[in-house]
């Protein structure tokens, strides 16, 4: 869109990551089966911006329907232009500030260039405790930004992502030959076991 941009780090990093590849697929995969389904795209601090641009690939390069994103403490990642262009193009989009969190005011906002600076898109919800009536948002706080909702968002060792689920789920769930989660409307479909990389392309084609 003419007059658009974001940040550079930001764009390079999402178009640059591992997996984002795989997430495309996943999700691509998962629409070809089960038809126009309900998708959320969700994550905390700079995950978050990779959040955003995710959901816009999908609704403009893979033209999905019905992505939402909800990100937590994430920080600014383009114009006014570009703000305007995601929230008319990507309405169901939420971002949660926790108190004083510094992140969500990074990049800095100059008041004297609106249209070249960064800003967010809406809709935001800021968690916050008013006193005396009052709503000051310093954002220097980066405990604020480690924390939502009472859950510690730091991890105190490196180590590979593990998704935590109600065990009642596990019936609907198995895993590929290379270790991936999958997960199964049917609870019977999760009994089939994928012996090969061909079976699973054929199981998804």
């Amino acid at each position: 869109m003419p007059g658009d941009m974001v940040h550079h780090g930001f764009y390079y990093a999402y178009h640059n990551m591992t997996i984002q590849p795989g997430i495309l697929d996943a999700v691509i995969r998962a629409m070809d089966l089960y038809g126009d389904i309900n998708v959320m795209v969700t994550e905390h601090s700079m995950g978050g911006t990779m959040a955003s641009f995710c959901r816009l690939d999908l609704v403009v390069n893979h033209e999905a329907q019905n992505v939402q994103v909800l990100t937590f403490g994430q920080p600014r990642i383009g114009n006014a232009v570009f703000a305007s262009y995601y929230s008319d193009r990507m309405p169901n989009t939420t971002h949660i500030t926790n108190g004083h969190d510094i992140v969500p005011h990074l990049p800095p906002y100059y008041s004297w260039f609106p249209q070249k600076t960064y800003h967010h898109f809406p809709r935001e919800v800021w968690l916050s405790i008013m006193q005396q009536g009052m709503r000051l948002v310093t954002g220097n706080n980066i405990t604020d930004h480690l924390v939502y909702y009472g859950v510690g968002l730091m991890a105190k060792t490196w180590g590979s992502c593990k998704i935590v689920m109600d065990v009642r789920l596990k019936e609907y769930g198995g895993k590929d030959v290379k270790g991936n989660l999958m997960l199964f409307r049917n609870p019977s479909a999760s009994t089939l076991r994928l012996h090969s990389d061909s079976d699973a392309k054929s199981n998804f084609s």
